[in-house]
């Protein structure tokens, strides 16, 4: 690698963030590893991250960054201009699980998935944009979710916040490509990631009295979810692979992992809809779709 790219990684405290940062950082990459409350409950995974990066000469930096708050996306992509002088990939990877009973989300828990799954990455994506622009090169990396495409029963809140942030890539995809800036999904199956610790029920138990035996549905999936045995690190593997992939070469979604077999079926069916609506709508072809 001639010049290093810089990449900055939102969620990066356990899971698949903290893999994606480390996997690219051993590559020699510029990673910025961002997470929330640097000092507070964060405080421990950003001190192995920076004894990480000591012990083997990485360049892993550790920077605060909560994509609900507006001035903590900008003033984190600030200063990754600011150290690095640029940024080449962003990995919009911040998000959480809400299970239950539809109807049972309090609308505060509705508002807050969604800022945190989907809005978190319009605020990241808006603030990194605008230098990729003026470089006229750049990458999005949008991890969604098998979820992403299916509804998982019990599930509807996070399913939504999928399906959002996948029309928000794709639709960045089309209007970026001009601009030599690529977007792309990438939806993991079921990994034993540190999400499953993290999910959040839904809250008001009151409105499922008349449900019956579909308030059990949660607690079945998540136990099918949690057995998983695949290795996360297949999910970093993918995100390096993406990088590595130069632009015009890169597929819009790339399905990971174990799940329901038809995901990647409904990819490609997907793909050839797409092209005959921007067909219809004259929108100029993508350079190097595939």
């Amino acid at each position: 690698m001639d010049t290093p790219k810089v990449v900055m990684v939102t969620g990066a405290s356990s899971g698949f963030g903290r893999l994606i940062s480390e996997t690219l950082a051993r590559k020699g990459y510029r990673v910025f590893a961002t997470m929330r409350a640097l000092e507070g409950k964060n405080a421990a995974p950003a001190r192995e991250l920076r004894e990480l990066a000591e012990r083997e000469s990485l360049w892993l930096r550790q920077l605060e960054l909560d994509v609900t708050e507006d001035a903590s996306v900008e003033r984190a992509v600030g200063k990754a201009i600011e150290e690095a002088g640029r940024i080449d990939v962003a990995v919009n990877n911040a998000g959480y699980g809400l299970i239950g009973v539809t109807e049972a989300a309090t609308l505060e828990q509705a508002r807050r998935i969604m800022d945190t799954n989907f809005l978190g990455a319009v605020r990241v994506n808006r603030a990194v944009l605008p230098h990729m622009r003026r470089q006229q090169s750049g990458l999005l990396i949008h991890i969604s979710s098998g979820a992403g495409r299916v509804v998982v029963p019990g599930m509807g809140f996070y399913c939504a916040s999928k399906w959002a942030l996948e029309a928000l890539a794709e639709e960045y995809r089309y209007e970026l490509a001009g601009q030599h800036i690529d977007s792309v999904i990438i939806q993991p199956g079921a990994y034993p990631t540190a999400v499953f610790d993290k999910i959040e029920r839904t809250a008001d138990i009151a409105r499922t009295e008349t449900y019956g035996a579909a308030n059990s549905i949660a607690d079945r999936v998540l136990g099918m979810l949690a057995s998983t045995k695949r290795d996360p690190q297949e999910i970093a593997n993918a995100v390096l692979e993406t990088i590595e992939t130069p632009f015009g070469r890169r597929k819009l979604r790339q399905r990971i992992g174990s799940g329901i077999d038809g995901i990647s079926e409904l990819n490609e069916l997907s793909e050839k809809v797409q092209a005959q609506i921007l067909e219809a709508f004259g929108a100029a072809a993508r350079a190097g779709s595939e």
